[in-house]
């Protein structure tokens, strides 16, 4: 995991925008919709830039239903974004409203 470039406030933003429309979107049952939305997330200021290749061969290998790959999209970025967050800095993570029902859930992991 190297990292090129800080990781900046916009990027937490955007992340944390996607996720929660992803988790949205999974809630309503879409989950087409919750992947995409998920593998945004994942995609921001990637930490290792070959680990969304090879989660998805991984999925596509394994025998699951949508809602299962929702599932598993959903960890994977939720991941990415804790990990996102933990890469602000204190005067950063200030300027980034973090929705208190998802740092509740980072907490217990």
């Amino acid at each position: 995991m190297t990292e090129k470039y800080p990781i900046t406030v916009d990027e937490v933003r955007d992340a944390q925008d996607h996720f929660k429309n992803g988790s949205i979107q999974h809630e309503s049952k879409n989950f087409k919709e919750a992947i995409e939305a998920f593998k945004k997330t994942i995609s921001i200021h990637p930490f290792d830039e070959n680990h969304l290749d090879e989660f998805e061969k991984k999925l596509k290998a394994g025998n699951f239903k949508l809602q299962q790959e929702s599932i598993g999209y959903m960890g994977c970025a939720a991941v990415h974004l804790n990990e996102m967050i933990h890469g602000l800095d204190e005067d950063q993570k200030q300027e980034v409203p973090i929705d208190e029902s998802l740092m509740n859930t980072f907490k217990e992991w």
